[in-house]
């Protein structure tokens, strides 16, 4: 089909991938399948509309470039370090397994020798853009298979430059000596590059980036053609594209922008994804696969199934457990564009014909598709396959438990899955409130920064059952997973139970639906980030204060206090605080959880999370809130501010026959009566004007010395 330029032949691109990839959506199948099968349709095979090859491939490596800049700003160099060696053995491990064994399967299969070892090569490397791709669309970089995996994706991406050095050698028909001087080489210019770089790091990007962060888009800018200029290097230097612009993001990734710059980044990246994958699939020479189909399954499922066995079956030797070998695994279950890259050098300089070229097109054309599903719904996989892989892992897998293991000591209250920005604000408030907390995360760094801070935190996936064997659920009394989906909460939910775990579990949940589904299943609380935030927003919005202030027929002074767990006014009634006396300030107003209460009585009982309408002479508010934000000094021992107790009222109880009101207990005693069982009723919060009988069990709580002194009433 004849497009009358590169506009209009863009314009029919686009369009095509958007309503392909709408069905794609509806039909709940993976863009990147879709968008190769755009590539298909649009390419030679197609309809024929790729004309403007070039533009289309500039803007993929664009893609590529940034794509693997954005994965690089992730890791910073200790990460690097720590990770260096699983990656370098899973690296060269598989892709020595996969050139040996496909080099024998192809000879097996009755090919020359040379076309063997394209073959053989062209099976060995996995697609790095498509795998970061995936593991970025479900949030798996962070995880410790996703570090493991990008790893080994770059050991690969060298190992392929060093095997394209040497085919074109022999194609040149080059001595020995003349491939060892070219490798040699390679290396030194690598080295010079990587030190170049770390000069770069530590005297000149620091201070670049801080001029330049003045101006949010001059920093993308700077970003952007940081990564493809490195990207640029990396390819005239000899060690690919991709390897340069994943540097260039290292470079970056100690900075204080990292942050800033990669989320920038996403929609951009994406975009020109798109033509990466276009341009991947219009590259498909479909004409080429003659009668290739027997030969192109034996090898795919060679890849599918060989691949990840090797992987996983070094990572169990080095001490990962199954889990993490089975997810990393997955990532090299399909062959590379670079498998097309050298299918096509190989034609030509003569050492293969396109019946071989077919054989490889195909073998990518299944293993690209099929791995894509794989990996996408990898732990359902998993799950289901369990059972049967722990032949892949040691009795004590030492590597992921050093990883457990944060030199914590005791019992815990609480256990939290998820330590992101909500996880880390609940279990900062709940060790406020002196609960013992345990904090788990599939992010390694995020577990060491825990651990700096004094927190304890765990390396673990709330998704992994396995988890829970190394855990301390005898002594938690609630399982909190703060991590938001509804496969990952309901997975932990059953295996929870299926443990036997007794105590409470919390959920969250982004819609009613989640919420409905994690109550039906037995959550005992289901968390809302987004519905409570926004209920505070509106309490926040519709304050009393703001209404006094409207109403108010001349100015007043008035300031607002918010009550904080362990502020000495949490839990005390208005008379005890005797704020008017102490300094000449008044509450004339309550907030507490969308409700207000205005001029409450001085029995009014006060809570954390309150917020207080005071009124007074400025000076006198100011000292009222230094009044009202004293904290109260933690105990040592075992850390309890106040005690529970259950209190049965006999026939000769002095209590008996009396109103609470009457008995006054807070004042005389300093505790509060929570809730009253009189039989089979139960009253919770009971009112001031409460007759208690003969035979009610009172529920008190107070201090430690407070539930002494009434444990036997008088």
């Amino acid at each position: 089909m004849v497009v009358e330029n590169i506009f209009t032949e863009m314009a029919a691109i686009l369009a095509i991938s958007a309503l392909i990839g709408a069905l794609a959506v509806k039909l709940k199948q993976p863009l990147i399948v879709a968008f190769i099968a755009v590539g298909i349709l649009v390419g030679p095979a197609g309809l024929d509309l790729v004309t403007a090859e070039e533009p289309l491939h500039l803007l993929a490596e664009i893609g590529i470039a940034i794509l693997l800049f954005a994965v690089g700003l992730k890791l910073d160099l200790h990460l690097i370090r720590s990770m260096g060696r699983v990656a370098l053995a899973t690296g060269m491990g598989q892709v020595i397994f996969t050139s040996v064994v496909g080099f024998l399967i192809a000879l097996g299969l009755g090919m020359s020798l040379v076309g063997a070892l394209y073959v053989a090569v062209a099976l060995t490397f996995s697609s790095t853009i498509i795998i970061v791709k995936l593991l970025s669309d479900k949030r798996e970089i962070d995880a410790l298979h996703g570090r493991i995996a990008i790893g080994f994706l770059i050991v690969q991406d060298i190992a392929v430059v060093l095997a394209m050095i040497g085919l074109t050698a022999l194609g040149a028909g080059e001595a020995a000596e003349h491939v060892s001087i070219a490798f040699l080489m390679t290396f030194l210019k690598g080295a010079v590059f990587i030190a170049v770089l770390g000069v770069l790091m530590r005297y000149v990007l620091p201070n670049l980036l801080s001029h330049l962060a003045r101006s949010q888009e001059l920093l993308i800018l700077f970003a952007i053609a940081w990564a493809v200029l490195l990207a640029t290097g990396g390819d005239h230097l000899g060690f690919s594209m991709e390897v340069g612009a994943f540097l260039a993001g290292v470079s970056l990734a100690s900075t204080d922008y990292r942050e800033a710059i990669g989320s920038r980044l996403v929609t951009l990246r994406d975009f020109l994804l798109l033509f990466f994958f276009i341009n991947l699939g219009a590259q498909l020479d479909l004409s080429t696969l003659g009668n290739q189909l027997g030969a192109s399954l034996i090898f795919s499922a060679f890849v599918l199934i060989g691949n990840p066995l090797i992987v996983m079956t070094i990572m169990g030797y080095m001490g990962y457990r199954k889990r993490t070998g089975f997810l990393a695994g997955l990532t090299v279950a399909q062959i590379s564009e670079f498998s097309l890259i050298l299918g096509a050098l190989g034609v030509s300089l003569g050492h293969i014909d396109m019946d071989t070229m077919g054989l490889i097109t195909l073998v990518g054309l299944i293993t690209i598709g099929l791995s894509t599903y794989m990996i996408l719904y990898s732990h359902q996989i998993y799950n289901r396959l369990a059972p049967y892989l722990d032949i892949f892992e040691r009795k004590i897998p030492h590597r992921e438990q050093t990883e457990d293991s944060s030199g914590e000591v005791g019992e815990f209250d609480i256990i939290l899955f998820g330590l992101g920005r909500y996880g880390r604000n609940i279990a900062k408030n709940l060790r406020l409130r002196q609960r013992k907390v345990l904090g788990i995360d599939f992010d390694p760094q995020v577990v060491a920064d825990c651990r700096r801070e004094g927190f304890p935190a765990r390396y673990g996936d709330a998704e992994d059952p396995e988890i829970l064997e190394h855990l301390p659920l005898s002594s938690a009394s609630w399982v909190v997973n703060a991590t938001p989906g509804r496969d990952v909460n309901l997975v932990l939910l059953k295996a929870l139970r299926e443990r036997g775990y007794k105590g409470k579990i919390v959920l969250t949940a982004h819609t009613l639906a989640e919420a409905e589904a994690f109550r039906a299943a037995g959550a005992d609380k289901v968390l809302w980030p987004f519905i409570d935030a926004a209920e505070q927003a509106v309490d926040a919005l519709s304050a009393p204060m703001d209404r006094i202030s409207e109403i108010s027929p001349w100015p007043i002074t008035l300031t607002e206090v918010r009550l904080k767990p362990g502020f000495v006014a949490a839990g005390k009634r208005i008379r005890d605080l005797d704020l008017r006396a102490a300094t000449g300030a008044t509450i004339i107003a309550v907030d507490r959880a969308g409700r207000s209460h205005f001029d409450p009585d001085p029995d009014f009982l006060l809570f954390p999370g309150d917020r207080l309408v005071l009124m007074g002479e400025r000076e006198n508010l100011d000292r009222a809130r230094a009044l009202l934000e004293l904290r109260e000094e933690l105990k040592s021992g075992n850390g309890a501010l106040f005690r529970m107790k259950e209190i049965s009222l006999a026939t000769d109880s002095p209590w008996k026959g009396r109103t609470l009101s009457e008995l006054n207990l807070r004042g005389k005693y300093g505790i509060t009566v929570i809730g009253i069982r009189r039989g089979e009723e139960r009253i919770t919060s009971p009112q001031p004007s409460e007759l208690l009988l003969e035979g009610d069990v009172l529920v008190v709580v107070g201090s430690e010395k407070a539930i002494r002194t009434i444990e036997t009433p008088e």
